[in-house]
């Protein structure tokens, strides 16, 4: 199965702190930015982004990637000399990759400054970069899964709350927003919405939570990383967030050690994939608020 999860928690080579603490991804300009969703082939969704004034380039929006990310093809086109190694950790494992400084990226009319990029093989990713979280915070990210776009900006200028039947709470670690109150056939379970992976992605405290109720068969899921990793593929018959329930939910469950670094390995945690979120009509994630609204179909509630 293609195109897993990617989360990024880089660490120096041999080191103990996070080598990327002090950068920021401070954003510029006022006014809301709204571009137009293209879609890879596995659905996942990309958008026009410029970096260092050139492009626009196609760029992965993984909500579950804490660094954006530039294939070493474009940064050998812009001239971006690796200037040090990291370890870099996915749902396939870990590796030391190349980094590379990124002066400026543009998405829309907003600009982010002093960004540290892994380097990563285009052919895996299946773009040019992922716009990771370093890019994404202190806004709202709004995506209209009807109309095929999405919005950056301030919560006020997006129309609030306004639309959205169902707001829930959530609590930050390493720059995610993990979402404490849903249920999965009645377990409890962390969630973290992950707009780059196809199908969610559960740890095994999960899968032996579901375990006496049915086996799943043997998959294997191909990150973007280029590592390949088996899984065992199980489905659910509900999984309610809040007040929003999901139907049907596929499950890939792996020893991924994304849920160790996250602090979830040892509890029922959940990567929601986009196979459940486009059942949605919009989704916004609030990192200023940590807060995640959903729009779901009229006549589902």
């Amino acid at each position: 199965m293609p195109a897993s999860s990617l989360l990024l928690p880089l660490l120096p080579f041999a080191a103990a702190m996070p080598v990327f603490a002090g950068q920021d991804g401070r954003q510029q300009a006022a006014g809301t930015d709204v571009v137009a969703i293209r879609k890879d082939q596995w659905s996942r969704m990309t958008v026009p982004v410029k970096v260092v004034a050139q492009g626009p380039f196609r760029f992965l929006i993984d909500t579950g990637s804490q660094n954006t990310v530039l294939s070493t093809d474009l940064a050998q086109r812009l001239s971006l000399v690796p200037n040090r190694k990291a370890r870099l950790v996915s749902v396939a494992g870990t590796q030391i990759v190349d980094t590379v400084e990124i002066d400026q990226i543009d998405l829309g009319r907003r600009s982010y400054y002093g960004l540290t990029a892994p380097l990563l093989e285009s052919q895996h990713m299946g773009a040019d970069g992922i716009l990771g979280l370093d890019s994404l915070q202190d806004q709202r990210v709004l995506v209209d899964f009807k109309k095929n776009l999405m919005a950056i900006d301030d919560a006020k200028n997006l129309g609030g709350n306004r639309g959205f039947e169902i707001v829930v709470e959530a609590r930050r670690r390493s720059g995610q927003l993990i979402m404490a109150d849903a249920r999965l056939e009645g377990i409890k379970v962390q969630v973290v919405i992950d707009t780059g992976a196809e199908t969610s992605i559960g740890n095994l405290a999960l899968q032996r939570a579901l375990s006496k109720k049915r086996k799943g068969e043997t998959i294997e899921l191909l990150s973007v990383t280029g590592h390949q990793v088996n899984a065992d593929l199980g489905y659910s018959r509900w999984l309610e967030i809040g007040d929003v329930r999901f139907n049907n939910v596929a499950i890939a469950f792996t020893d991924a050690p994304a849920f160790k670094a996250l602090k979830l390995d040892g509890r029922p945690s959940l990567l929601l994939g986009m196979r459940d979120l486009r059942s949605l009509d919009r989704l916004a994630i609030d990192f200023a608020t940590r807060r995640i609204l959903f729009d779901v179909p009229s006549g589902v509630l």
